[in-house]
């Protein structure tokens, strides 16, 4: 089984938006819960917490009711220890389980991809690990006052299939795969959801080191380049190739509002790589806004009212050039109008940066920012070289 190196929207798909922990957990159990035959799970981050708990123990109830399960983690969002007793509880209840790039033996990539898929008719693809919502990620280990800010969609139709064939492809790449296994799949596979209630144009946008290097990015450009009206785009890390800032500036010197609303306070180096370029982006007419309510851990987009994005990438050169991710572009006026009230509304809440809040900001800022850009670059250089700068 292989994957064409190019990408296609297609029609009769059926698209809910979830919006953080709260919608989108209910909506994964119930999925879990409902499968019949087969279960897909991959996630960069699984938890121990009271969320991960209730995941796991209905990854459990399914396999021993006889669905089969397979669940990849990432082994660094995931952590060395807590991979093991993860792995080790699921394989125990008949769960087939695998862990991506330990040690990093496979180079330096992860796996940071949200998918979910059952019974090849409901996939859940987006932005959100299987943790809390209350409990910041990254450097903050701490109590959240508000949820963290994100969201993913379930879809069901034929872009369904598409998902699985994404998520089967990776579970060969970890480990060997047994022909009765490949016959036991092909034999249980159901139809997809042909007939949605709200048809929805939709494609599959991933991200790998192998046919789709730079697939993410390329959608990100090309909407932006054929921008008329308004470029909204949330990101918690903006740290992306100079093609992407330079569209983002050609866009607004057109007369297209641009606004991007960034995540704060996770990584202090990646806040002032981020901050390297705004003094730049705010005197082309960029509007910058930092969300500061809560955890931003969203990666979504929205151009001109009709093209949108949801999914695990980042805006910075990890995820574009790097990282396993996968986000969902979808065609859609309802849908697109329903995901930029999201926005705009973080964005009211969000705190506007001015251009003048950078004309007289102290030498040791500016050197510090300089710096922190300076050494992300020559990372990226290194590491990722197609396409970075």
């Amino acid at each position: 089984m292989g994957i064409r190196p190019d990408i296609h929207f297609t029609e009769s798909n059926q698209i809910t938006l979830l919006k953080g922990g709260e919608e989108f957990f209910p909506a994964l159990i119930n999925a879990i819960d409902s499968a019949q035959t087969e279960i897909c799970l991959e996630t960069y981050l699984f938890s121990n917490d009271s969320t991960g708990q209730l995941v796991k123990t209905a990854l459990c109830r399914a396999a021993q009711r006889g669905v089969t399960v397979h669940v990849i983690v990432d082994w660094l969002g995931t952590g060395h220890q807590r991979s093991r007793e993860l792995g080790n509880t699921l394989m125990a209840a008949g769960v087939h389980f695998r862990c991506f790039n330990p040690w990093f033996r496979r180079g330096i990539a992860r796996t940071h991809r949200k998918l979910f898929v059952a019974d090849r008719r409901i996939a859940l693809i987006g932005g959100i690990n299987i943790n809390n919502d209350f409990l910041a990620e990254g450097r903050r280990q701490s109590v959240l006052t508000f949820p963290r800010w994100d969201f993913s969609v379930e879809v069901a139709g034929p872009l369904v299939d598409e998902i699985h064939e994404l998520m089967t492809i990776q579970w060969q790449r970890l480990g060997k795969f047994s022909w009765s296994t490949r016959l036991w799949m092909l034999k249980k596979k159901t139809k997809p959801v042909s007939s949605p209630q709200t048809p929805i144009l939709a494609c599959l946008a991933p991200r790998d080191n192998l046919f789709y290097r730079s697939t993410i990015q390329k959608a990100y450009l090309h909407a932006i380049g054929n921008a008329r009206h308004r470029v909204l785009l949330a990101t918690p890390y903006f740290a992306p190739s100079r093609k992407f800032r330079n569209a983002l500036i050609e866009a607004a010197k057109r007369g297209v509002q641009v606004t991007l609303l960034i995540g704060y306070g996770d990584f202090a180096l990646q806040d002032a790589v981020a901050h390297s370029y705004y003094p730049k982006l705010l005197k082309h007419g960029v509007r910058i806004v930092e969300y500061r309510k809560s955890q931003l851990h969203a990666k979504i987009a929205v151009v001109d009212h009709t093209w949108a994005t949801i999914g695990s990438s980042n805006c910075d050169g990890l995820s574009l050039f790097i990282n396993h991710e996968a986000n969902i572009l979808i065609r859609d006026v309802d849908f697109s109008g329903q995901l930029s009230l999201a926005i705009l509304y973080a964005i009211a809440e969000g705190i506007a940066v001015n251009q003048t809040d950078y004309e007289n900001i102290p030498w040791y800022r500016k050197c510090w920012y300089g710096g922190a850009f300076f050494l992300y670059s020559a990372i990226m250089r290194l590491i990722a070289v197609e396409g970075f700068m």
